[in-house]
């Protein structure tokens, strides 16, 4: 997804919203849907599922890979995880008892590095519900968190949501607080409001132009005077032997940046989520001090530009086995046949949701009768346009 990651609540909405079903596929166009991603280790980033059939427990939560949602858990109730960073595919191992994965049968007992959230036992947000929750009769979305990967709706993230088009990330509170240093860039270059007890909205954060920042001269920033009015400068969090004795002109571009932002007056209440524009990985402090506080509080991938899921997405897209075969189907048909298929596809999701949309108001059970006729409907139409001309 280009944006913000979000999930929304309604299958017909989903249905009926061709940029979700893209923003569906791209999310699967970067996974093998036929081969395990076990080989290949602690994969970066991949789409993730858990099969509630095969490891029920809370206790023992496990997550599979695509190919293997496709190949080994066929017809089992599994439920989509989105994307997981640095995860190894569990597909039979000790988790799933007798069961052995029929693309790599031979496996560890256990991937020791998987990081397991509630999120593998259905469970989202700090209210720890359910997706999709049959007792919550609020309209709303749910929206990722880059850090721990969790999913939120947005009445619980304590902050205004902002348009998602403008916006790349957002951080929820719990992983700001893991990693307090955020604040200080929060203050310069986020965009979200912070909600009062309330939820009234306190004010808007100012926000400085990165570009700005970017293009400032490096001397500019790290200028300041001491006591006696003489020019010092801020010195880097930690330097070696090569930084103190290389060239005086260049040393100023190893100074902590997050120290330089510091120095200002621009503060930020530390409450509620936080949404990040694009490129605002790039402002993140890359010295010495602050690439061991990434390590500590466990975020060191931020300072990756490439672990974002925008980059996943589009890695995928320029795979071979990236092109998933619903992205790829009208690739090898004439331009009628495309124009067909596209009339189709619309009519067909439109007769869906207009469907469901009437069961759901009239409370009717959807029954494979029901379905059969719908289906039969099309058909006729379908047969209706040919027979009339219509290409």
């Amino acid at each position: 997804m280009a944006e913000t990651n979000t999930m929304e609540p309604k299958l017909d909405d989903l249905l009926a919203n061709e940029e979700d079903l893209e923003n569906i596929l791209c999310v699967l166009a970067g996974s093998d849907p036929e081969n395990c991603s076990y080989s290949r280790g602690y994969v970066k980033r991949q789409a993730v599922f858990a099969c509630n059939t095969c490891t029920p427990n809370a206790a023992e939560p496990a997550g599979v890979c695509l190919a293997c949602a496709n190949k080994c858990h066929d017809g089992h109730d599994i439920f989509e995880l989105y994307t997981k960073r640095n995860f190894r595919c569990d597909c039979g191992n000790g988790k799933f008892g007798d069961f052995r994965c029929q693309l790599i049968p031979t496996k560890d007992k256990e991937n020791i590095q998987n990081l397991y959230s509630h999120n593998f036992s259905g469970c989202y947000c700090t209210c720890d519900r359910p997706y999709p929750d049959t007792d919550d009769q609020v309209n709303d979305e749910m929206i990722q968190c880059v850090v721990c990967e969790d999913w939120f709706h947005t009445r619980h993230l304590h902050c205004t949501v902002e348009e998602p088009e403008e916006l790349q990330e957002m951080v929820c509170e719990a992983c700001m607080n893991k990693a307090p240093f955020l604040w200080t860039y929060a203050a310069h270059f986020a965009v979200s409001r912070q909600k009062d007890e309330d939820g009234d909205v306190k004010g808007e954060e100012t926000r400085q132009d990165s570009t700005k920042i970017r293009d400032e001269e490096p001397s500019t920033s790290l200028e300041h005077k001491d006591q006696e009015g003489q020019e010092t400068k801020n010195f880097p969090c930690k330097r070696s032997h090569d930084e103190m004795t290389a060239d005086p002109g260049k040393s100023k571009t190893l100074a902590c940046k997050l120290k330089d932002l510091r120095s200002g007056t621009m503060e930020r209440p530390r409450r509620g989520a936080v949404f990040w524009p694009y490129s605002w990985r790039s402002e993140l402090c890359t010295c010495t001090s602050c690439k061991r506080a990434y390590v500590a509080a466990q975020v060191h991938f931020l300072m990756d530009e490439s672990d974002t899921v925008l980059a996943y997405e589009n890695r995928g897209l320029d795979e071979p086995f990236g092109q998933h075969p619903l992205m790829a189907v009208t690739s090898s048909m004439t331009r009628v046949q495309q124009l067909e298929f596209i009339y189709g596809y619309k009519e067909l999701t439109t007769a869906i949701t207009a469907f469901l949309h009437q069961c759901a108001t009239e409370k009717k059970v959807v029954t494979p009768e029901a379905v059969h006729q719908l289906f039969e409907e099309l058909q006729a139409r379908k047969r209706r346009r040919i027979n009339t001309g219509y290409q």
